[in-house]
């Protein structure tokens, strides 16, 4: 089993990861600056020194001794200059030539000044800058050189000297961070604590975040909780349906069975009692893909794998499907179709749709009668119209019809009341809208489906 990973762990060791690249940023720009902006800053103090001692050295140039003394008091002053503001000194070699020949050198005055090579020397190596100021007119000539280490950071002091800070930083800085990232994470476990708290049957919304970040996550789970509302609401309306639908085929069933068992030398009321135990099984068969076919009908459209099908041809075997029963009854049907009509429908649902419609047609057309199918495009949008010459419902009657289990008073042909219930929600599934009208020729009725998605073909 792979572990899990800790959301935890991961903020805060995201917050000490910047901690750490903003120290190693500060490290590449103190080397940066060593290796880079020290050699120019050296360089710049030696053209601005031996520019300022040869000034200082040109009004006594007659005194060889003179401009030894003038020199030393420089670079001494200089060494004061430093030691007053804390900073240790590079070290440093001062040489002073009058007339070609070195009447001064800096000696003792710097640490190791008297070990470093002549100016001359190639020994000196990158870590040095030289610059030469030259008076011709006094003949004085002034050499500075100043060492800048570059290999300071690779050393154990300097790596020290960055590394220290950041030692001693992380613990304090992780401590606050681990703070703030608990403190930060406690409305998530308040919501699992929540939803945790509830039981099986408990569906109702989460109460709203007053985070922004936890707003969306909220909202979710409350859509997820509607959408098993919905469904166990449409389980229960399932088998309260199907009680309530099975419950008179069963007894007819069961008063049939009772007289099989106790009438069996008695021939008429066998045969009666095998009819009505065969009817009641057609019935309770029937009742039962009926209900199968209304919970598929109502289905989310999520739960369906919506895909472009030619209505026509869907049409067409339907309608051959239900050519038997038309025959027998003598009822002509007419298709008048335009042209193929292919629109993303979800096909289970729809055939649910135009069987019931078009077996409703047939079972309640008149022996010899005639059914109309029309599918036509109107401003691109399909219609399906399927007409028929039975005794039509009445206006007020035509909103009641389309609920559960609702049968017109009177109604001589048999059937469960489903029919029209299960062709409103598959339309609906479909995004489609189902109408009833009077029939064409005046009686009859028309049953018609607008279907709101364009016909691309």
């Amino acid at each position: 089993m792979t572990a899990q990973r800790s959301l935890f762990r991961r903020l805060l060791g995201g917050f000490l990861a910047v901690v750490i690249l903003v120290w190693l940023a500060v490290v590449a720009m103190a080397i940066y600056e060593n290796t880079v902006l020290q050699a120019r800053h050296t360089a710049a103090e030696n053209r601005g020194w031996t520019r300022q001692i040869l000034l200082n050295l040109r009004s006594v140039a007659h005194d060889p001794a003179e401009v030894a003394r003038v020199a030393a008091q420089v670079e001494a002053l200089r060494a004061d200059m430093l030691r007053e503001v804390n900073y240790w000194p590079k070290p440093v070699m001062l040489q002073v030539w009058l007339h070609g020949q070195r009447v001064y050198r800096s000696g003792g005055e710097l640490p190791g000044a008297h070990a470093l090579p002549a100016p001359h020397d190639p020994s000196l190596g990158a870590d040095w800058s030289s610059a030469t100021a030259t008076d011709a007119a006094s003949g004085v000539v002034v050499r500075r050189d100043a060492m800048h280490d570059t290999n300071w950071l690779l050393t154990s002091s300097g790596a020290a000297y960055y590394l220290t800070p950041l030692l001693y930083s992380l613990p304090l800085l992780a401590l606050p961070a681990w703070l703030i990232v608990r403190r930060g994470l406690r409305p998530v476990q308040v919501m699992v604590a929540e939803i945790e708290r509830r039981s099986g049957s408990d569906l109702q919304p989460l109460p709203p975040s007053g985070y922004r970040e936890l707003a969306p996550l909220a909202a979710s789970v409350n859509g997820l909780m509607h959408r098993l509302t919905e469904r166990v609401e449409r389980d229960r309306e399932f088998l309260s349906d199907a009680a309530h639908a099975l419950k008179t085929p069963l007894s007819v069933i069961r008063a049939n069975a009772h007289l099989l068992l106790n009438h069996r030398h008695d021939a008429d009321r066998l045969l009666d009692a095998d009819r009505g135990l065969r009817l009641g099984v057609d019935r309770a068969t029937h009742t039962v893909h009926q209900l199968l076919a209304l919970e598929r009908a109502r289905s989310d459209a999520a739960d369906g794998d919506d895909r472009p099908i030619d209505l026509l041809h869907l049409l067409r075997e339907r309608l051959a499907h239900a050519a038997p029963l038309a025959m027998q009854r003598g009822v002509e049907i007419e298709l008048d179709a335009e042209a193929p009509c292919v629109l993303p429908l979800h096909r289970e649902s729809l055939v649910a749709m135009l069987d019931n419609v078009i077996d409703n047609a047939v079972k309640y057309s008149p022996d010899g009668g005639r059914i109309a199918v029309t599918l036509a495009s109107v401003d691109g949008v399909a219609r399906l119209a399927i007409a028929d010459q039975g005794p039509g419902i009445a206006p007020e009657l035509r909103g009641k019809v389309f609920e559960r289990f609702y049968r017109i008073p009177g109604q001589e042909q048999p059937g469960s009341g489903l029919g029209l219930a299960i062709a409103e929600r598959a339309a609906a599934r479909n995004g489609a809208r189902i109408a009833l009208e009077d029939g064409g020729a005046g009686n009859g009725l028309t049953v018609s489906v607008t279907f709101a998605s364009k016909n691309p073909a």
